[in-house]
């Protein structure tokens, strides 16, 4: 039986032989058994003597230089002295003694002169060149950190916490001083899948995998008929498994390109078929719950080639917030192709600068929005393959646009056969054992930030999506539940500083966030770092070698709760004080990204902006042909004006979920079966149904609809901001907040915003204060007829400034100010030119 997936077909998998013996017997079986689309012919012509290769097997170590006879270890050792001697490279919490690195270095060096011959004759190096970006930055050395101590001198209220900042610093330098002095640099350490996982070269394949609990290992898989006995592996005294496929007689490469392959262990949980964990791509086959791990390494002619360069980093951010799966318009899983070609032109077209896709990494359980990672080097199958995702980033590029992801190295999937979970049959291989390993909200695994091979692992994994698919950046998830051991659950943080600086924070993961920002910046200038942080952490946006985290945004999530506060009474009683406050309550010198909302208030369980405002009426009044109600016009006014005065002052990036900006109608509902708990409940699926996992785009383009509307004021908010500049002007002035009128007016740039909140006050010839003299005219204006307001404003009209002190600006104008309406006013530098507005197209 053959499953046919986009692009790809997988053939049923075949029973595993239970008995001793070589793959001799089973070569014709094995040739047919793999993903027959983009493969080459392939024969296996190979001896094979005691189900081994005849070529000489090596024990490579992590550090690229242990080179140890296989006569050394037999795979036969106990749990504890696998843990010893792997504790000799690893100790386990990183504890960087000096002399047992010393030690260390010296056996790497120990080794059989034969082993190195043979090892120079199979030139392990990619069989074909990298590209000019790449070979650049290899040569790109990572600086030395500095002192750290300028984040004294931009907040002075930490020096009351320097013992906790200088420990931090001095831990991250010390991991930085080892990494250089036995890992030839941060650079060289995050090129681990390189080494790790599996690697070609001219002469043929070498897979190696660090499970330092495993007591044997074999490669099994399509290319030798799953035989566990046919490729055993040995063990270097560091826990790292390896085994060299020669090519085979006519040169073909000994594993066929699409083969599902998985590594067999004899754990002290018992025998366990795992993915291999740096797989670069898995898929899932229909009827089937765990994934199967693919060795993916098509004809170079078949290889996608980058051919757009990366865009400059943009000054003002403006992110489309965007999911590949559920973007298609119909209910199914979308693809990258189409994603490429339907959806990257709309959001160019709309005006945004940058792309975050959301779940890349590969996850078996497609509800969890790609936040339960299985395979953290593989993107999704769902949407197409590698090649596909490369397709469709370089087309991004063509368009200008910055490609960021949603990277998660917060946490892990809980899943122990087709993820990291008890993958060499211990629990805390990559994760912390017990109860600190385990995310009791998220069910999910919790890396160990101190292991020297996870700080390996997560470090090329961030290296691996820059290098090999060209993404600008990473927008990261989960950052709060990593710096904290109380995973920011339950807790309300108030802003004390005695919060972020002591017996609760996991120094081990801030050391990572440091060091992973250091390799973003370092080894790719122009590339973003985003982070999800609900707590506030002082120093999250300062550059590492100043002592900071080292992100360049903090994704600025209070103003979406915010918002969801104030949507939850009348908007008669709203505070203007009370939403300046939010919007502008962030660190001095930290970059924000604001949103008024996220995926997060998609999800089924919660309710959009669009949703809270009109409810039930949006399935009945959105035709222009039928009457509008009051409940459709409060709405379409304040989802307008809180998107703008969000983009306005909420920060110096601004992110917006794909379909939130015309006010999509429903919600986020992943395809889900019915499920009965442990506990006896029932929970009620909705029939594995797509309908409510896709993006209904048609309507925001449907001119006949208000959806359109709020689409086009979305974009023409856009178009201001690329014009102006204003999320990141230097020139912010709050001039007026008054809770009687509803009014709340600032100045960006050479812009002036006038918010009147009013439900039903209009107000004529109202004085608008301003700091440049001169004229000036509209720029946008949420009453405008083609953003489906009432048209009570002249766009042609002209405004000219008078002298004369008004809150607190030298100077004023007069404007009308209807209710419930948002207008931009611009100052017009040249009577004789003819400049774009907003309104215009």
């Amino acid at each position: 039986m053959v499953y046919t997936l986009p692009g790809i077909r997988l053939n049923t998998l075949p029973s595993i032989p239970q008995c001793c013996g070589d793959r001799r017997g089973t070569v014709a079986a094995s040739s047919s058994t793999n993903l027959s689309l983009l493969l080459r012919k392939s024969s296996l012509t190979r001896k094979f003597i005691g189900g081994r290769s005849e070529s000489q097997s090596f024990i490579v170590g992590a550090t690229e230089k242990v080179l140890v006879p296989d006569s050394q270890s037999d795979g036969s050792s106990s749990v504890d002295q696998l843990d010893t001697q792997h504790s000799k490279i690893s100790e386990n919490e990183v504890n960087l003694d000096e002399e047992q690195f010393e030690e260390m270095n010296e056996k790497e060096f120990v080794g059989s002169p034969v082993l190195v011959e043979d090892i120079a004759a199979r030139e392990e190096v990619p069989l074909f060149d990298i590209d000019k970006e790449t070979a650049e930055i290899r040569q790109l050395s990572i600086p030395s950190p500095g002192t750290g101590q300028k984040i004294y001198e931009i907040d002075p209220l930490l020096s009351n916490h320097r013992e906790h900042l200088e420990y931090r610093y001095s831990h991250y330098k010390k991991i930085r001083e080892a990494i250089d002095k036995y890992e030839g640099g941060l650079e060289a350490f995050s090129r681990g899948y390189e080494r790790l996982g599996f690697t070609r070269s001219k002469t043929g394949i070498t897979y190696r995998e660090w499970a330092p609990g495993a007591k044997s290992a074999s490669l099994i898989g399509d290319f030798n008929n799953w035989n566990p006995n046919a490729d055993v592996m040995t063990r270097n005294e560091f826990g790292v498994w390896e085994i060299f496929l020669p090519n085979n007689a006519d040169d073909s490469p000994p594993i066929p390109h699409g083969s599902r392959v998985k590594i067999r262990m004899d754990t002290p949980s018992g025998i366990k078929d795992s993915i291999p964990a740096w797989i670069k791509f898995s898929i899932q086959a229909p009827g089937e719950i765990p994934y199967n791990g693919i060795y993916y390494d098509p004809p170079q002619e078949e290889q996608y080639v980058f051919k757009h360069p990366r865009p400059k980093k943009p000054k003002s951010l403006r992110i489309y917030e965007a999911h590949v799966g559920m973007s298609s318009t119909e209910p199914m899983i979308n693809t990258y192709a189409n994603f490429r070609d339907d959806v990257l032109p709309r959001i160019k077209k709309l005006g945004y600068n940058a792309v975050q896709i959301m779940a890349i990494q590969e996850h078996s359980y497609y509800a969890s929005f790609g936040y339960h990672v299985t395979n953290f080097f593989a993107p999704s199958s769902r949407c197409g393959t590698p090649d596909d995702l490369k397709s469709m980033i370089d087309k991004a590029h063509e368009l200008g646009l910055v490609v960021l992801m949603d990277i998660v190295h917060s946490h892990s999937s809980n899943n122990t056969l087709d993820g990291l979970n008890m993958f060499d049959g211990t629990d805390s291989q990559y994760f912390h054992s017990g109860e600190r390993g385990y995310h009791w909200m998220w069910d999910s695994r919790l890396f160990n930030y101190g292991h020297w091979e996870v700080l390996r692992y997560l470090l090329s994994n961030a290296r691996w999506w820059l290098d090999e698919y060209k993404f600008d950046g990473f927008r990261f998830d989960g950052v709060t539940s990593m710096m904290y051991t109380h995973h920011g659950l339950q807790v309300a943080f108030t802003g004390n500083y005695s919060e972020y600086f002591g017996l609760t924070t996991d120094v081990d993961a801030v050391v990572y966030l440091m060091l992973v920002n250091d390799l973003i910046h370092c080894l790719f200038p122009q590339a973003i770092s985003i982070g999800e942080d609900v707590s506030g952490m002082p120093t999250f946006c300062i550059p590492v070698q100043d002592g900071g985290v080292g992100f360049d945004y903090r994704l600025h999530m209070a103003v979406a709760d915010k918002w969801i506060e104030l949507l939850k009474v009348r908007d008669e009683d709203w505070k203007m004080g009370d939403i300046i406050h939010t919007l502008t309550n962030r660190r001095w010198s930290e970059k924000c990204v604001c949103y008024a909302e996220s995926h997060d208030q998609a999800l089924v369980g919660d309710k959009t902006i669009a949703f809270w405002l009109m409810d039930k009426d949006m399935y009945e009044f959105m035709a222009l042909d039928r009457p509008s109600t009051p409940v459709i016009d409060r709405g379409i006014a304040l989802h307008k004006m809180i998107r703008l005065i969000t983009m306005g002052l909420g920060g110096e990036g601004y992110l917006n979920f794909m379909g939130n900006e015309f006010g999509h109608p429903e919600w986020i509902d992943f395809p889900r079966a019915d499920q009965r708990l442990p506990d006896g409940r029932f929970i009620p699926g909705n029939g594995n149904s797509f309908d409510k996992c896709r993006r209904r785009f048609d309507l925001g383009d449907a001119e006949y609809l208000r959806y359109h509307g709020l689409q086009e004021f979305d974009e023409a908010m856009q178009h201001l901001e690329e014009a102006h500049k204003f999320m990141t002007s230097a020139h912010q002035y709050i001039s007026r907040k008054h809770e009687g009128e509803k009014v709340i007016i600032f100045e960006r740039e050479d812009l002036v915003f006038v918010f009147n909140f009013h439900w039903h006050n209009s107000y004529s010839d109202y004085r608008v204060g301003c700091l440049h003299s001169g004229k000036y005219k509209i720029a946008l204006d949420s009453d405008d007829g083609l953003f489906g307001g009432f048209n009570r404003l002249d766009h042609d009209a002209e405004f000219f400034t008078f002298e004369g002190s008004h809150d607190n600006r030298p100077r004023s104008f007069m404007v009308y100010a209807p209710a419930r309406t948002a207008v931009v006013y611009r100052l017009v530098t040249d009577a004789g030119a003819v400049e774009p507005t907003a309104t215009s197209k």
